[in-house]
Protein backbone atom coordinates (compact mmCIF):
# COMPACT_ATOMS: atom_id res chain seq x y z
CA UNK A 1 0.00 0.00 0.00
CA UNK A 2 2.79 2.42 0.96
CA UNK A 3 6.28 2.27 -0.54
CA UNK A 4 9.33 4.01 0.90
CA UNK A 5 12.60 4.47 -1.00
CA UNK A 6 15.74 5.82 0.69
CA UNK A 7 18.62 7.56 -1.06
CA UNK A 8 21.69 9.64 -0.25
CA UNK A 9 23.88 7.12 1.54
CA UNK A 10 27.55 6.71 0.80
CA UNK A 11 31.10 6.84 2.12
CA UNK A 12 32.26 9.87 4.07
CA UNK A 13 35.17 10.68 6.36
CA UNK A 14 34.68 11.43 10.04
CA UNK A 15 33.48 14.99 10.54
CA UNK A 16 31.73 15.08 7.19
CA UNK A 17 28.05 15.37 6.31
CA UNK A 18 25.40 13.50 4.36
CA UNK A 19 21.72 14.13 3.68
CA UNK A 20 19.44 11.14 3.36
CA UNK A 21 16.07 11.31 1.65
CA UNK A 22 13.07 9.01 1.77
CA UNK A 23 10.42 9.29 -0.92
CA UNK A 24 6.99 7.89 -0.10
CA UNK A 25 4.11 6.82 -2.26
CA UNK A 26 0.46 7.30 -1.43
CA UNK A 27 -1.74 10.25 -0.65
CA UNK A 28 -1.63 9.61 3.12
CA UNK A 29 2.00 10.68 3.52
CA UNK A 30 1.05 14.09 4.89
CA UNK A 31 -0.68 12.47 7.89
CA UNK A 32 1.97 9.82 8.63
CA UNK A 33 4.57 9.92 11.38
CA UNK A 34 7.95 9.47 9.69
CA UNK A 35 10.99 8.01 11.41
CA UNK A 36 14.59 7.03 10.74
CA UNK A 37 16.25 3.94 12.20
CA UNK A 38 19.67 2.39 11.67
CA UNK A 39 21.28 -1.01 11.97
CA UNK A 40 25.02 -1.64 12.19
CA UNK A 41 26.68 -5.01 11.53
CA UNK A 42 25.55 -7.54 14.13
CA UNK A 43 23.39 -4.96 15.90
CA UNK A 44 19.71 -4.31 16.51
CA UNK A 45 17.80 -1.82 14.42
CA UNK A 46 17.85 1.29 16.61
CA UNK A 47 15.85 4.50 16.64
CA UNK A 48 17.49 7.63 15.22
CA UNK A 49 14.88 10.36 14.72
CA UNK A 50 11.16 10.95 14.15
CA UNK A 51 8.96 13.80 12.96
CA UNK A 52 5.21 14.20 13.47
CA UNK A 53 2.79 14.49 10.57
CA UNK A 54 2.36 18.15 11.47
CA UNK A 55 6.11 18.67 11.12
CA UNK A 56 6.14 20.47 14.46
CA UNK A 57 7.33 17.75 16.85
CA UNK A 58 10.64 15.89 16.57
CA UNK A 59 12.50 13.38 18.72
CA UNK A 60 16.14 12.24 18.50
CA UNK A 61 18.26 9.48 19.93
CA UNK A 62 20.78 10.79 22.45
CA UNK A 63 23.64 9.56 20.27
CA UNK A 64 22.70 11.87 17.38
CA UNK A 65 21.07 14.84 19.10
CA UNK A 66 22.75 18.08 18.08
CA UNK A 67 24.28 16.50 14.96
CA UNK A 68 21.30 15.16 12.98
CA UNK A 69 18.18 17.00 11.84
CA UNK A 70 14.99 15.42 10.53
CA UNK A 71 12.61 17.37 8.29
CA UNK A 72 9.81 16.73 5.83
CA UNK A 73 8.37 18.25 2.68
CA UNK A 74 4.80 17.06 2.29
CA UNK A 75 4.47 18.63 -1.16
CA UNK A 76 7.24 16.28 -2.32
CA UNK A 77 6.18 13.29 -0.18
CA UNK A 78 9.72 13.21 1.18
CA UNK A 79 11.40 13.07 4.58
CA UNK A 80 15.06 14.00 5.08
CA UNK A 81 17.80 13.28 7.57
CA UNK A 82 20.62 15.80 7.58
CA UNK A 83 23.67 14.22 9.24
CA UNK A 84 26.55 16.46 10.31
CA UNK A 85 29.76 15.81 12.26
CA UNK A 86 29.59 12.15 11.35
CA UNK A 87 31.46 9.60 13.45
CA UNK A 88 32.62 6.05 12.63
CA UNK A 89 29.99 4.72 15.04
CA UNK A 90 27.31 6.21 12.76
CA UNK A 91 28.18 3.54 10.18
CA UNK A 92 25.01 1.54 9.52
CA UNK A 93 22.20 0.85 7.10
CA UNK A 94 19.66 3.63 7.54
CA UNK A 95 15.95 2.89 7.15
CA UNK A 96 12.99 5.21 6.92
CA UNK A 97 9.66 4.13 8.35
CA UNK A 98 6.07 5.34 8.37
CA UNK A 99 3.46 5.10 11.10
CA UNK A 100 -0.04 5.60 9.77
CA UNK A 101 -2.98 7.18 11.60
CA UNK A 102 -1.21 8.82 14.53
CA UNK A 103 -3.16 9.46 17.70
CA UNK A 104 -2.85 13.22 17.33
CA UNK A 105 -1.18 15.69 15.00
CA UNK A 106 2.10 16.06 16.90
CA UNK A 107 2.46 12.40 17.92
CA UNK A 108 5.96 10.91 17.77
CA UNK A 109 7.30 7.51 18.77
CA UNK A 110 10.69 5.80 19.05
CA UNK A 111 9.17 2.30 19.21
CA UNK A 112 10.09 0.20 16.19
CA UNK A 113 6.98 -1.96 16.43
CA UNK A 114 4.66 1.03 16.04
CA UNK A 115 5.73 1.64 12.46
CA UNK A 116 3.70 0.13 9.62
CA UNK A 117 5.96 0.47 6.57
CA UNK A 118 9.71 0.32 5.98
CA UNK A 119 12.10 1.17 3.19
CA UNK A 120 14.89 -1.11 2.00
CA UNK A 121 17.63 0.98 3.56
CA UNK A 122 20.66 2.93 2.40
CA UNK A 123 24.24 2.29 3.51
CA UNK A 124 26.17 4.99 5.35
CA UNK A 125 29.86 4.35 6.00
CA UNK A 126 31.99 6.76 8.01
CA UNK A 127 35.75 6.26 7.90
CA UNK A 128 38.37 7.60 10.30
Amino acid sequence: QVQLVESGGGLVQAGGSLRLACAASGRTFSTAVMGWFRQGPGEERDFVAVISWSGISTLYADSVKGRFTISRDNAKNTVYLQMNSLKPEDTAVYYCAAKMRPRYSDYVTYRRNEYDYWGQGTQVTVSS
